[in-house]
């Protein structure tokens, strides 16, 4: 298996909030699609395939005690501001992970109430 993770999505509330949150953090364009009853902002493809979204949906609702997952950075403090100044908040700082090598590792709070990690090898 080359990687674990197939897809991913994160809850929204206010669909445009979040989605202007994403792309401030992280510095980034997600590309939108509405359809009927949903609307999604997938992030960039990575080796031909979208690797997760930010979904609007009937019965889908932000959760700080949901499934975690964390996103790749490359500068932990620079996101951790952006996060800050963006409406979300940090729930754990940046944290050396205890396992030689293994990189630093913080959680935030989004602009819809998720709980999401940050991941960073510096």
């Amino acid at each position: 298996m080359e990687k674990l993770l197939a897809f991913f999505e994160i809850p929204a509330g206010d669909f445009e909030r979040a989605v202007d949150f994403y792309e401030t953090v992280l510095e980034l364009k997600l590309s939108v699609t509405e359809r009927e009853a949903e609307k999604m902002a997938f992030f960039p493809e990575e080796n031909g395939k979208y690797p997760g979204a930010i979904s609007f949906t009937n019965g889908f609702e932000p959760s700080k005690d949901g499934v975690l997952i964390s996103l790749q950075v490359r500068s932990m403090e620079e996101t951790i501001a952006r996060i800050e100044t963006s409406g979300g908040r940090i729930v754990k700082s940046k944290t050396k992970i205890e396992a030689e090598g293994m990189g630093f590792f913080a959680l935030f709070s989004d602009s819809e109430g998720n709980t999401v990690g940050l991941y960073s090898d510096n």
